[in-house]
């Protein structure tokens, strides 16, 4: 008898304890991202009555959005009446998606890869040990098998990992790496490019982790870099390197020889302040997250600034210091949103039937390192 009054008094205890914590929770809103209900279907770019060129998607913030993990009430956990918990994004600053849809967002406060699969409904995290165990995640990619790259600001490497999350290889020995932070691969040149933040450069290893070669040093010409960030790659190979703190956009050829560059500093339409993510589409136009102004800015090939997307705020298409981005092949361009704990889903909307640039020429592609 008296066990069972102490195992009621213990669930009595536990339900009013939940009860003070969830109120508390509601006291410090402020830190929690709230999702919206539904998402929205008609927010584009520009504004009707022009025509439109992206619409925003969707926005992923925890493994719900995939279909995968239940949520869990606070006086269940108490009460060891355990369920699959929910996974939230915490500090995401890296995006990338594969073939299949799948998105991978590399995490820096807890070191991990969030791997979104909302096609199998599945939720998996990647790198949390073993060979493969990441610290710092600051930048991912993936090849046409599946496989996942992602450079490791802490353990300055880069870890490969197949298409189901098991641990290929490292590369970046010794002295090769100093803080790995965006990273692009080619596989039909057998290069995969890492940006070396405090370095000035890009180191250039062959698919089997082996260093043959580096991009660049410190300096404002053509070519030099200071304090470069993220990188893309198109389909015919050229390199668009975002080069933080000289305010620009740099393009190169695949071997590093430089090709143009857009941008300069200030606070105009098509300057840049804290220049992070990037990305191109596949009629050549050059996506460009700024963390400074919140938004993100589409330039034609040739540099010219073409639409602003975005603005301060918690609602879709809004941002609160965006970080990482990636542009995917059916044009859907993935941004994470640092602070608001999620990522944030456009699409490219082309003009029918035109022709993309990779296809008329085939033979052609902050005062601090980030994170913050």
């Amino acid at each position: 008898m008296k066990r069972k009054t102490n195992g009621y008094a213990a669930r009595i205890m536990a339900a009013a304890l939940a009860a003070t914590l969830l109120a508390l929770a509601g006291c410090a809103g402020t830190t929690e991202r709230a999702k919206p209900e539904e998402e929205p279907s008609d927010i584009v770019w520009p504004s009707p009555p022009e025509q439109p060129r992206i619409k925003y998607l969707r926005s992923l913030y925890s493994s719900e959005d995939v279909g995968a993990g239940a949520a869990t009430s606070l006086v269940s956990t108490l009460l060891g009446e355990s369920q699959e918990a929910v996974q939230k994004m915490e500090k995401p600053y890296a995006v990338s998606a594969d073939s299949n849809g799948r998105v991978f967002v590399g995490e820096t406060a807890l070191g991990r890869v969030l791997v979104f699969d909302a096609a199998n409904k599945k939720f998996e995290v990647w790198g949390q040990s073993g060979p493969g165990g990441l610290k710092q995640p600051l930048g991912v990619a993936v090849d046409g098998q599946g496989r996942v790259y992602v450079s490791d600001g802490i353990q300055k490497r880069v870890v490969v990992f197949d298409q189901d999350g098991k641990f290929v290889l490292a590369a970046g020995k010794k002295g090769e790496l100093e803080r790995p932070v965006g990273i692009a691969v080619d596989e039909t040149r057998d290069r995969i490019y890492v940006v070396d933040t405090p370095r000035h450069r890009i180191a250039v290893f062959d698919m089997a982790g082996n260093l043959v070669s580096t991009i660049g040093e410190r300096g404002s010409e053509p070519g030099q870099f200071n304090f470069p960030s993220n990188m893309a790659i198109d389909r015919s190979g050229k390199l668009y390197v975002v080069d933080a703190m000289n305010f620009r956009v740099q393009i190169l050829d695949p071997d590093g020889a430089p090709l143009g560059a857009f941008g300069k500093n200030g606070d105009m339409p098509g300057n840049f302040v804290r220049p992070k993510g990037i990305g191109v589409d596949q009629d050549g136009h050059i996506y460009v997250v700024d963390a400074a102004f919140n938004n993100f800015q589409v330039f034609n090939p040739e540099g010219a600034l073409m639409l602003i997307v975005g603005g301060s705020g918690r609602g879709p298409g809004q941002f609160y210091l965006p970080a990482g981005a990636f542009l995917d092949p059916q044009g859907r361009f993935y941004v994470v949103d640092q602070f608001n704990r999620r990522v944030q889903v456009f699409q490219y909307l082309a003009e029918p039937g035109a022709q993309s640039a990779s296809e008329s020429t085939p033979d052609e592609t902050s005062t601090e390192p980030p994170p913050q």
